[in-house]
């Protein structure tokens, strides 16, 4: 099997490093026109040199705050003014890591802003021109704490599982469209996050970096961090025509680290 997705335009949030990038990278690969998205403009130049251009495909970004919902309203509309997209992935950085104690009201509203009001209101901009062709691919970028939350992300844990119930009703609302919307419920990634949550662990707890992340490797029954590429693989299906049967899914991601059947 050999994914094309040569004629496709993408939109990939956060995808001037991480995750975000992996999966910019991935499409491309596969033909894919991709318009990165971030908030660093160095970072986005850089990437943008690395983007596979084999076959024809006339790459671009967007500068936006993913911390400034106003801001980012503002310039994501102008976006749509005079472009269309017929992949999206909705994918930001997340908010500050904490506990129950730790977060006061005006945190979980701006956590609600950051990873929930961002990608509704991109997704409705995208949706017009995916109904009007008769195919689209939402793949929103979550977390496996939607199934097993963990004390020191109350933020993460809240506002993704609130996107991934939203994207769940998504899915049936425009799956006779020709649309597909689809979770990823991510593990323990070799990213720059994941390294600066394990630092933040590290200084508190008052040990070094290089054993915290061994334990973590270690609570992974592939004992390994997973390889951004992967993640890429995985988002690749999901936005070819390969994957048009699955929708409304939430797909673990975590080199089996979940416990949970469901």
């Amino acid at each position: 099997m050999q994914i094309s997705l040569k004629g496709k335009k993408a939109l990939v949030g956060g995808s001037s490093s991480g995750l975000g990038k992996a999966i910019a990278l991935q499409l491309a690969q596969c033909g894919a026109e991709v318009t990165l998205m971030s908030r660093s403009a160095e970072k986005l130049k850089a990437t943008l040199t690395e983007l596979d251009r084999t076959q024809g495909q006339n790459h671009g970004y967007i500068v936006t705050n993913f911390n400034d919902y106003a801001d980012h309203k503002n310039t994501l509309t102008e976006f749509f003014r005079t472009h269309s997209i017929d992949v999206l992935i909705n994918n930001t950085n997340g908010p500050q890591a904490g506990t129950l104690s730790s977060k006061q009201e005006e945190d979980y509203q701006q956590a609600f802003e950051l990873l929930f009001q961002n990608a509704v209101f991109t997704t409705n901009l995208a949706l017009p021109h995916m109904k009007a062709q008769g195919f689209g691919r939402i793949i929103t970028i979550s977390s496996m704490t939607v199934k097993e939350p963990q004390d020191g992300l109350v933020l993460s844990n809240t506002m993704r599982t609130a996107l991934v119930s939203w994207s769940k009703s998504l899915s049936n609302a425009v799956a006779a469209d020709g649309i597909t919307v689809n979770s990823v419920l991510t593990g323990y990634f070799d990213t720059d996050r994941l390294n600066s949550l394990m630092q933040a662990q590290a200084d508190k707890e008052g040990i070094a970096l290089d054993e915290i992340k061994q334990k973590r490797m270690e609570s992974v029954p592939m004992n390994r961090l997973g390889d951004p590429k992967e993640y890429g693989y995985l988002v690749a299906f999901l936005a070819s025509a390969y994957a048009s049967f699955l929708t409304g899914a939430s797909i673990p991601l975590d080199g089996g680290i979940a416990k949970t059947l469901f």
